[in-house]
């Protein structure tokens, strides 16, 4: 029998998922945020709402609206221990590495975030009990939303070196992925790349037991749960990338491995929080790349009031292309 397509409500309590119209937010839902006490809260694009029981299916009632939050339905304790049961399969130990970093990635790449009491070992973070708030970030794949940007990305053919930026929550990782993905593939005048990723997180890939979640392209390898600069010389000795992608540049390590990458002849696209050039040129580290021209492409992304993404890209000289 062919497998049961995995549905997001499946995680929730029974009295709860039977009362969640996913259908009508799943567009623009981004992260579903559940606390021990407090509102059941939806976040989408274009605003937060609670969710109400009752008889019959729930009702959604924007956030902002006066008394939402005492019509809400509020979390319980059991309503917490029975997401985390039903996420993990009944098996935490299973995704012991990956709680590690404080989440664990579902069936279709969505990742369930915990925080609570943190268990430390040694001074390092080993788990998380008991779990008391969870932040489940919904993922979703927008095929074809790189194509208006990748033409700007490439100079006489060749993939530019490509830092995107944006604050939170805008869509770099999105973008990144798109972009890979079409690099991957190739178009029919244009042969497709060897494109490696080091998914630290698993942001991009979303691997579930090791297999990726999101298409990322016919000619990706994907190197997930090692820090950036470890797995960008893995991946330089073992796979012959002629791009490497990897998301949420950040320590001085994580520079200085991407810089052995280009310099090895290997074309990198990579994403730094930062809400603006200005503040991007004021990141350590960054600055002096900025003068010397390492990366010929700058992608910034900010979020319309209506939820839509607009973006700018700048080569390397600072200069606006679009």
């Amino acid at each position: 029998m062919p497998e049961k397509e995995f549905r997001l409500e499946q995680i929730f309590p029974v009295h709860i998922r039977n009362q969640i119209r996913m259908e009508e937010i799943w567009g623009t839902l981004e992260e579903i945020r559940v606390r021990i006490g407090q509102p059941l809260e939806f976040i989408t694009g274009t605003g937060n709402s609670y969710l109400t029981l009752s008889d019959g299916a729930g009702t959604w009632m924007r956030a902002a609206e006066e008394g939402a939050a005492k019509k809400a339905y509020r979390v319980t304790v059991r309503d917490v221990a029975e997401l985390v049961n039903y996420s993990s399969s009944y098996s935490l130990y299973a995704y012991k590495e990956e709680l590690k970093q404080g989440y664990l990635t579902l069936t279709g790449g969505h990742r369930v975030g915990m925080a609570g009491v943190a268990v430390t070992e040694g001074g390092q973070i080993c788990g998380i009990s008991p779990v008391t708030f969870l932040n489940i970030r919904v993922a979703h794949e927008k095929k074809g939303c790189a194509e208006g940007l990748l033409p700007y990305l490439k100079n006489a053919g060749n993939v530019c070196n490509t830092l995107f930026f944006s604050e939170p929550g805008a869509g770099k990782t999105t973008l990144l992925r798109d972009c890979i993905r079409m690099l991957s593939d190739g178009a029919a005048s244009d042969m497709g790349l060897k494109v490696c990723v080091v998914d630290e997180r698993s942001e991009i890939a979303a691997c579930h037991i090791g297999v990726p979640q999101n298409d990322l392209g016919t000619r990706t390898d994907v190197l997930c749960g090692c820090t950036k600069p470890a797995g960008i010389r893995m991946l330089l000795r073992a796979m012959s990338p002629q791009v490497i992608a990897l998301d949420e540049l950040g320590g001085e390590e994580d520079f200085f491995a991407v810089e052995q990458a280009v310099y090895s002849g290997c074309r990198v696209l990579g994403t730094i929080h930062a809400g603006s050039m200005d503040e991007l040129a004021r990141k350590p580290y960054l600055k002096e790349w900025m003068k010397q021209g390492v990366f010929e492409r700058y992608v910034g992304i900010s979020r319309g009031k209506d939820g839509g993404r607009r973006y700018q890209i700048y080569n390397a000289g600072m200069e606006r292309l679009c």
